[in-house]
């Protein structure tokens, strides 16, 4: 990935390919921000920043780290978490605090974060999002949220293997889900969490999630 995030630097096309040989293109001016993003994804940008409220926040996948630092920049505490190097010194540059790690492993603060995020699909990462969306939840405060960026209605949940690419470069399969609203509800439910609220915008759709008060052992 490291290579291939240089590469959307310097304007490559990066797409990923399924292991079905599926090619979708990869959002990377989106992901950077910055002014390579478009109007459209600037506004559901900000409506997730808007749901932080100041509260401290771990931003997990956090990429180049665009919501980290754009969180620091407004005063809020926030911690951008991101298995890539690269990723996590694009997220330093941009003036956010981010460190190079495995989300399922040991995290600072564990049980303490206000708000979790998970844009980006990132509900999706490892290939199981009720272990994602356990491990989040671990980490919340009570009464805390997740953040969490979703498929629209169109695309069907599952799981599947991804690898990046550019013409120049190959990257490695790892294992990936994509979860749309339907799906949404049984998982959170398992993972003791409530959908406070699923909002579609400009084709990207943003749920939020609480952690119940007191939850039951899984």
């Amino acid at each position: 990935m490291e290579l291939i995030y240089r590469a959307a630097l310097d304007g490559a096309r990066c797409w990923a390919r399924n292991d079905r040989g599926l090619v979708r293109d990869l959002p990377m001016s989106r992901w950077i921000g910055g002014p390579g993003a478009t109007l459209r994804d600037r506004f559901a940008d900000e409506h997730v920043l808007r749901l932080c409220s100041g509260r401290p926040t771990l931003d997990l996948g956090c990429g180049p780290g665009r919501f980290t630092a754009s969180l620091q920049q407004r005063g809020s505490a926030a911690l951008g978490v991101d298995n890539c190097r690269v990723a996590v010194d694009l997220t330093r540059q941009r003036g956010g605090a981010a460190i190079h790690a495995d989300l399922f492993g040991p995290l600072p603060a564990t049980g303490c974060w206000d708000q979790i995020l998970l844009t980006d699909g990132n509900i999706g990462i490892g290939g199981n999002p009720l272990r994602t969306l356990r491990r989040a939840a671990e980490l919340l405060a009570p009464g805390g949220i997740v953040i969490a960026e979703i498929d629209v209605a169109s695309v069907e949940s599952g799981h599947e293997l991804l690898r990046w690419e550019t013409k120049q470069h190959v990257g490695q399969w790892f294992p990936w889900s994509r979860v749309n609203a339907a799906a949404l509800d049984g998982i959170a439910g398992s993972a003791e969490l409530l959908i406070i609220s699923v909002v579609e915008i400009h084709a990207r759709v943003i749920a939020v999630l609480r952690r119940r008060a007191h939850p039951h052992k899984f």
